[in-house]
């Protein structure tokens, strides 16, 4: 395809959550984001890692207060201008400092960990400085930018010296931020929690995100058997819906999600992604008495924010989905409690742009019970 001089890719549409409906165009510009093969696992199958492994004590610790607390954001790297994802890892450090019942046990991280290509030579500057003191574990699935390799790198090399060693040691790229590396059995897997199911995919480098049939076949699988007496949270790096005007949602991690909730019959209480870089929550009925909630947390340190294309309110006519709230102005990052009954956020934004920081700028409270979908309904994300 011969392209005109100067030409770039067209902007989403307003008012509208993903930017084309069913099969995506072929265009050119998607030739430097191929699927790039995976990293071979540390575990076995169904690839599950239990939070007990690295806090001890804490099914006790959880039990006793009666929930579970920890951070959720993505896009952190500072790679221009480190000051938003520092700004971002202070508000989260204050945290720590909070009574033990609010106090977060760790942080899942939506990918989009080290710009521009996961190199395993920028973690320093991108994630052991930024959150040493954060003396709690960072969990992560990989988005995009990790993924995509350098000329003679392999993809996700960086994410792995991290996340998938298998035997958990201090990096000395480290430095004066040392932090023992974690042993994840894969680049997607199931971290099991007190009160919470927490299945993290890897939807590879392409635009709108890429999953094979093997991860599509864990997928079911670990719907169909997520345990009832826990919520059941769905992390991805490319959101289903998004109202912005630079990535927009993608109808292939729609498709994803959508055949293993039908084939399962579960659905989960909470659908998490970032890649674009604000926070927006909507919600999208799926068939059942109360709106899934599906949260873009993409606003975690990246310098570059995306703008949003609807105002608060707005509903897509091709998909229903409803934006509840969004910002596209600061950064910040989500708390979550998850308790028998209930999961509760609470999005923190950092002071910038001439406004102060604003510690919550969203509260919501969705059901922690399990939700199934009838059976007279198909999902149609």
């Amino acid at each position: 395809m011969r392209l005109p001089s100067g030409f770039v890719q067209p902007r989403p549409p307003r008012n509208r959550s993903q930017a084309y409906a069913g099969i995506q165009p072929l265009s050119a510009f998607q030739q430097h984001q191929r699927f790039e093969p995976l990293p071979l696992p540390l575990g076995l199958p169904p690839y599950h890692f239990d939070l007990a492994t690295v806090l001890p004590g804490i099914e006790a610790s959880a039990g006793q207060l009666g929930h579970l607390t920890f951070h959720v954001v993505g896009d952190t790297g500072g790679v221009k201008d480190p000051k938003y994802q520092h700004d971002v890892a202070a508000l989260m450090k204050q945290d720590l400092s909070k009574p033990s019942s609010e106090r977060p046990s760790f942080f899942y991280h939506l990918g989009d960990v080290v710009y521009f290509n996961g190199e395993h030579k920028e973690y320093y500057s991108q994630f052991y400085e930024p959150y040493d003191h954060y003396d709690v574990p960072i969990f992560s699935i990989p988005g995009n930018h990790d993924g995509a390799p350098l000329p003679g790198d392999t993809s996700l090399s960086g994410w792995v010296s991290y996340f998938m060693t298998p035997a958990p040691h201090i990096d000395p790229i480290s430095q004066d931020a040392p932090r023992v590396t974690l042993a994840l059995p894969n680049c997607y897997y199931t971290l099991t929690c007190p009160f919470v199911t927490l299945i993290g995919l890897y939807t590879n480098v392409p635009e709108g995100g890429s999953v094979d049939s093997v991860q599509q076949q864990w997928l079911t699988n670990e719907f169909a058997s997520a345990p009832e007496s826990k919520a059941l949270l769905v992390c991805l790096h490319h959101p289903i819906y998004s109202f912005d005007d630079h990535h927009s949602g993608s109808p292939r991690m729609a498709d994803v999600v959508q055949h293993a909730i039908n084939d399962s019959r579960r659905v989960p209480n909470l659908v998490l992604a970032a890649h674009v870089h604000n926070y927006q929550r909507i919600e999208k009925n799926i068939g059942g008495k109360v709106p899934t909630p599906f949260l873009v947390a993409g606003h975690g340190g990246y310098y570059h924010l995306h703008h949003l294309n609807a105002e608060d309110g707005a509903v897509d006519p091709n998909t229903g989905a409803r934006l509840i709230k969004g910002s596209d102005r600061r950064h910040g990052c989500v708390t979550l409690q998850v308790d028998a009954q209930a999961i509760r956020g609470t999005v923190m934004l950092a002071g910038e742009s001439g406004q102060p920081a604003e510690p919550a700028f969203d509260d919501f409270t969705y059901p922690a019970s399990p939700l199934h979908l009838p059976k007279t309904i198909t999902a149609a994300l």
